[in-house]
């Protein structure tokens, strides 16, 4: 076959708008919900109060660990009256050292006491704001798992927040198409209810497998400062363009593999003889060959038989095969 450059190829896939990031939030204490500030398509603001549990419970341990935190400081504050009275009382030697020691230790020991009540009403007020859920960026609602009065535990999620500062079109492409992809290749999206809409986006990942049903891998393409209308959820077309510097395709059979290179067989046409051309590989989708270097536009090449010739061997070329 005589080498022909590849036409530029359109290609188009549907798929719907996705966030990039997205957070699945919830209380990190056991409660009952109380109230639930929002719904689900809602835009929140970071934040923004969205679920909060029953916080009697731990209303209650907050002050009781503040009366216990008053009553070690007023410990403390006797324990320094006392330390400083014998202090007075052992310059003046009418008491002993020991006494001094004693009021000493009961002065460290209300000391230790003040920070370990400082410390357990911190946790307990840290536990207090844990009934109130909130969202930790501005995003959309994309999710709701609970509702008012229900019972949750620590970690369950209630509600999901996706980040729609940053969107990116979700497509599933053929496994055969996909390899011919790579991270960084430029799509152009577009609204399916509206075409005159779009926006340029780049390949940022390609599923390492196929789907075992469908044969597909999704393509996740990140959007370039896409409009207001592409919502998250909105159906789009992405369209990119294959083989836009008229590559050259041959068939895999046209390819000998020796001493871990890449060769095509080349024909001179005027002397009737073969040699064998090294050529670089771009890429291999399927049966076909998509060459980056080695060989020109309009070089003939076998494509058949490759491994039965030898350098400068004689061949005949089928006149029905010359233009």
């Amino acid at each position: 076959m005589v080498v022909a450059p590849e036409g530029v190829e359109t290609v188009s896939f549907t798929g719907t708008v996705q966030p990039r990031f997205s957070r699945d939030l919830g209380f990190r204490v056991l409660g009952r919900v109380v109230s639930r500030e929002v719904d689900v398509g809602q835009s929140v603001k970071a934040g923004q109060l969205l679920a909060s549990l029953d916080p009697l419970t731990l209303s209650l341990a907050v002050r009781q660990l503040e009366a216990e935190l008053a009553k070690a400081d007023a410990q403390l504050v006797y324990a320094t009256a006392t330390r400083d009275r014998k202090k007075a009382l052992v310059a003046q030697k009418v008491a002993s050292q020991a006494d001094l020691d004693t009021a000493e230790e009961s002065l460290a020991s209300a000391n230790a006491a003040v920070v370990r009540g400082r410390a357990s009403l911190d946790k307990a007020k840290e536990q207090l704001s844990y009934t109130r859920l909130v969202s930790e960026t501005d995003g959309i609602v994309t999710a709701v798992n609970t509702e008012v009065g229900q019972t949750v535990n620590a970690g369950d999620t209630v509600i999901t927040v996706a980040q729609a500062d940053v969107r990116e079109a979700m497509v599933d492409v053929p496994d055969e198409m996909a390899q011919a992809l790579k991270v960084g290749d430029v799509f152009t999206t577009t609204l399916q209810v509206d075409p005159s809409v779009s926006t340029s986006g780049r390949v940022r990942e390609i599923a390492p497998q196929a789907d075992a049903a469908t044969r597909t891998r999704r393509i996740r393409i990140t959007l370039d400062a896409p409009p207001s209308t592409f919502r998250i959820g909105t159906t789009v077309i992405a369209s990119a363009k294959l083989n836009e510097r008229g590559s050259i395709e041959l068939p895999r059979s046209a390819l000998l593999r020796a001493d871990d290179r890449a060769f095509v067989w080349v024909v001179d046409e005027k002397a009737q003889t073969v040699s064998r051309t090294p050529v670089e590989v771009a890429s291999e989708v399927g049966d076909t060959l998509r060459i980056k270097s080695g060989i020109d536009v309009g070089t003939r090449v076998v494509t058949a038989g490759v491994n039965s010739l030898t350098e400068g061997q004689k061949i005949k070329i089928d006149p029905e095969m010359v233009p």
